[in-house]
């Protein structure tokens, strides 16, 4: 072999997985087929999971103070949500351009030693029993014993899978631009003129100068062009006449695309050796930010399991659970966004059956309970990951929370990029001890209960007896090591 892990596509879903996979001790070889990174940012916003799972790898704070980074409004298909609309918001959505938290990553992984492979394009994709070997078109070929696709929604490894990609093809196109704005200060999230006409901006921080930028989208009758028609300054100016008449003006136009309403989905995230993620695995319309997280959320879920299989010690089926997973998390997200588009009324068709749909819609937002649920879905929050054992316990499959431990914050404990065992009262010490060389214990760390974290942040087990404690250290941690020592790495107060 050549490296242990071949990651294709170094955007922000590939370079979190190389990360993860870094962490976990694993070689890693980086490869893109753009001979630089892009200069341009698909996506301009990060949700709270992400953040928080940035904050478990120590990279939040220094991502945050390389730029201007505001606090966004979150919204659901353009009706703004209030920032405390769900109570586990630890930490509010943030604005960060694509670009600059590929840079950010970029550097972060050259620190470490791993230098992204640029322009190689893959151009041939074999596996068997015991790896997978890429061939690129400078000649190149990597031999790794698994390979993860982040190359983007037109996935070269995708198509040379010849992997179901079920879903909807793009109907209608809409712009997305990053601009500099006269007039923009208060702008709403999302406004709509009588004519159907309609457009949405989102803070971006500032440019190199120090100047406002903002994320614009903009659609409307009349305004679907194939994708191929470059976007004019003009067409960018007469869009927001139409919304907002002469009092919002177009300064700079930076970068500016079309979009596409497509929908689609991988029927199976995992070919044998290979693994689909990001927008290799799933593509919708970028509303609320959710394409970019999604797919980093999908290198956190697999990253520690690729680490546990080269290591030797992930135990059967783990690997399989990165589908089980991830598949339902991206289902859900085509969902609502598919939700999102009709209310928008996305493609301009001003059916008065939709407009009264919103209008009833809106009304129901200003519930409490509503707000609450409508903000963890937008936040990346309501996944709630199937549990083998079925056990009710409110936290188990979902994102623990953060909490002083007396050692320090859960968080920071999972820097690591081992699980975490909470023992308050010191009662799982000889039921942990054989898998202490892959898990942390916590002992005295009231006022936590009982829990068991997985590298990725999510609770695996949340529990009394150390019969239960045992079952789920196997199921997702490996067999038991007769020769580990006791330890409690972290002790509280």
């Amino acid at each position: 072999m050549d490296t242990d892990v071949l990651v294709v596509g170094a955007g922000p879903t590939g370079m979190t997985a190389a990360n993860e996979l870094l962490l976990a001790g694993v070689a890693t070889v980086l490869a893109d087929k753009l001979p630089q990174r892009s200069a341009l940012s698909r996506a301009g916003g990060m949700q709270s999971r992400t953040l928080e799972v940035l904050d478990q790898r120590g990279l939040l704070e220094p991502l945050l103070a390389a730029g201007d980074h505001p606090v966004g409004v979150g919204h659901f298909a353009g009706i703004p949500l209030p920032a405390d609309s769900a109570p586990r918001h630890r930490l509010p959505w943030r604005s960060v351009p694509q670009v600059a938290l590929e840079g950010f990553l970029e550097r972060h992984l050259e620190a470490r030693g791993l230098r992204v492979r640029r322009d190689h394009e893959l151009v041939e994709l074999a596996q068997d029993t015991d790896g997978v070997t890429a061939t690129f078109a400078n000649g190149s070929a990597v031999r790794a014993r698994y390979l993860v696709a982040a190359d983007g929604g037109h996935s070269t490894v995708r198509s040379l899978l010849k992997a179901d990609f079920p879903g909807r093809a793009g109907t209608a196109t809409t712009i997305a631009a990053d601009v500099r704005l006269s007039g923009a200060d208060g702008l709403a999230t999302h406004t709509r003129s009588a004519d159907g006409q309609w457009a949405a901006v989102f803070p971006l921080g500032t440019d190199a100068q120090g100047r406002p930028l903002r994320r614009l989208a903009m659609g409307g009758p009349g305004r679907s062009l194939p994708r191929e028609v470059p976007v004019t300054e003009e067409e960018i100016r007469d869009g927001l006449r139409a919304v907002f008449g002469e009092r919002v003006g177009l300064l700079e136009l930076c970068y500016a695309r079309r979009i596409t309403n497509a929908a689609r989905q991988a029927a199976q995230y995992r070919h044998g050796r290979v693994f689909l993620a990001g927008d290799a695995a799933h593509v919708h319309l970028p509303l609320g930010a959710q394409g970019m997280n999604t797919g980093m959320q999908d290198a956190f879920n697999l990253g520690w399991k690729l680490g546990a299989a080269v290591r030797g010690w992930a135990p059967q089926g783990l690997l399989d659970t990165y589908h089980t997973e991830r598949h339902l998390a991206g289902a859900a997200v085509l969902r609502n966004v598919q939700v999102q588009s009709l209310l928008m009324d996305w493609t301009g068709t001003r059916d008065p059956d939709v407009a009264a749909t919103r209008e009833l819609f809106a009304e129901l937002v200003e519930l409490p309970d509503v707000q609450r649920y409508l903000g963890d879905l937008m936040a990346g929050m309501a996944i709630r990951y199937p549990m083998p054992d079925g056990d009710p316990h409110p936290l188990l499959g979902r994102p623990a929370p953060d909490m002083d431990l007396g050692p320090a914050r859960l968080h920071e404990l999972l820097r690591s990029g081992r699980g975490v065992l909470l023992d308050p009262d010191d009662s799982f010490a000889e039921a942990a001890t054989p898998w202490s060389d892959r898990v942390d214990r916590v002992g005295r760390c009231a006022p936590a209960e009982p829990m068991l974290i997985r590298p990725d942040g999510y609770v695996c087990w949340a529990a009394a007896t150390p019969q239960t404690l045992r079952l789920s250290l196997t199921r997702w941690f490996g067999a038991p090591n007769p020769s580990a020592t006791p330890t409690a790495r972290f002790r509280g107060r």
